[in-house]
């Protein structure tokens, strides 16, 4: 199929901006996490801190905000939450108080348990075969890793 350009007046139609596909996909996507994620007890920037400390616990701050692409500014009140129920515990480096490690508590570790019905929610309200889904997924890092290059 032979690409062409969009008329100036195609460009500026709303529905052929990705960015609004986009805003309006994360807003559909938030809408179906809120209440799986209120089961949980976390809010969605805590669901995130959450999964990467399931993927490798004790973190340092800045690790996790490299991960997230969050400011300690925005991290410190999150991870002070999650400390306040439970989940984590911050602990200062000896060698350079600077630096703080995240870890899971046993609370923490436990609600992966829960937290595993999350993604295959997702699934199937996504409609998607996981192919789909994960392709998508790539495709949409792949944007990202353009847009921040």
């Amino acid at each position: 199929m032979p690409s062409r350009s969009l008329s100036a007046d195609e460009a500026l139609l709303l529905d052929n901006q990705v960015c609004f596909a986009l805003y309006s996909a994360s807003l559909a996507m938030t809408k179906l996490y809120k209440p799986l994620l209120d089961e949980l007890g976390l809010t969605y920037p805590q669901y995130l801190v959450m999964l990467v400390l399931w993927e490798g616990d004790g973190l340092m701050v800045s690790e996790l905000g490299q991960r997230l692409s969050l400011d300690s500014g925005t991290l410190t009140p999150l991870l002070k939450r999650l400390e306040a129920a439970g989940l984590v515990s911050r602990m200062r480096a000896v060698e350079d108080e600077r630096r703080v490690h995240i870890h899971l508590t046993a609370a923490g570790r436990r609600l992966k348990q829960r937290a595993a019905r999350v993604p295959g929610c997702v699934l199937a309200a996504s409609q998607c075969s996981l192919p789909e889904l994960l392709q998508l997924t790539r495709d949409l890092r792949t944007l990202r890793e353009r847009l921040t290059a």
